[in-house]
């Protein structure tokens, strides 16, 4: 079994129950992070330490409050990690309902497994566990066999998403076209990415970008 495991997780009484489970499967040792950046420092020390993690269970939401986090969900914190540790098996346990959030976590973050909060989640989490360590295939929920099946969910590219994720933070056309230009980000144009905003708007029945926004970030894209 796993020996060494770090949970990400805001809520304790949340935290209490998957511990619980972890001790229960006898992994000797479970650490705990409340913040992102409380977690991905935990992963880089232990790395330093050469004791790192075997496997990394994290929500997606963490709930803001007065500390100023880099990292401020789930999805930053995999990817961070994955770029220190792309071994470290990852398991998501959140209750986001999402398709293309949970598609994107299996495509985009390659995580091992998606296992959804709720009714009998936690003997789920826990058999989960005992499958990506005995190297066993899985058999993906309802939710994330609908996910990775949606045809229409590979409409909405990676570059899609920094664009929506650009004017979400309210940079001008200009503004996305010069930043993208400096990183090397292809179509870079101003023309190219108004037309690109505009198909946008049609595929999300978007009035207006202030709308894309609003309808993408309940979506859960931005």
């Amino acid at each position: 079994m796993f020996h060494k495991v770090l949970v990400a997780e805001d809520l304790d009484t949340i935290s209490i129950a998957i511990i619980q489970a972890l001790r229960e499967l006898s992994i000797l040792e479970i650490h705990h992070a409340k913040y992102c950046d409380e977690a991905f420092l935990k992963i880089k020390r232990a790395l330093h330490d050469k004791v790192p993690y075997d496997l990394l269970i994290s929500d997606l939401s963490f709930k803001p409050d007065h500390r100023q986090d880099r990292l401020s969900s789930g999805e930053e914190l995999i990817e961070a990690v994955k770029k220190e540790q792309p071994e470290l098996k990852t398991i998501v346990f959140s209750i986001e309902d999402k398709s293309f959030r949970i598609k994107s976590l299996y495509t985009n973050l390659g995580i091992n497994a998606y296992v959804s909060k709720g009714r009998d989640s936690i003997p789920e989490l826990k058999k989960t566990i005992q499958n990506i360590y005995n190297n066993k295939n899985l058999h993906p929920s309802e939710e994330v066999r609908h996910a990775l099946r949606n045809k229409s969910l590979f409409e909405i590219e990676a570059y899609d998403i920094l664009l929506l994720k650009s004017l979400s933070n309210g940079l001008t056309l200009e503004d996305i076209a010069s930043e993208f230009k400096n990183s090397g980000i292809i179509p870079s144009g101003t023309s190219s990415l108004e037309k690109r905003i505009n198909r946008l708007k049609i595929y999300f029945k978007a009035n207006n970008n202030v709308h894309l926004i609003a309808i993408t970030k309940d979506l859960g894209l931005v």
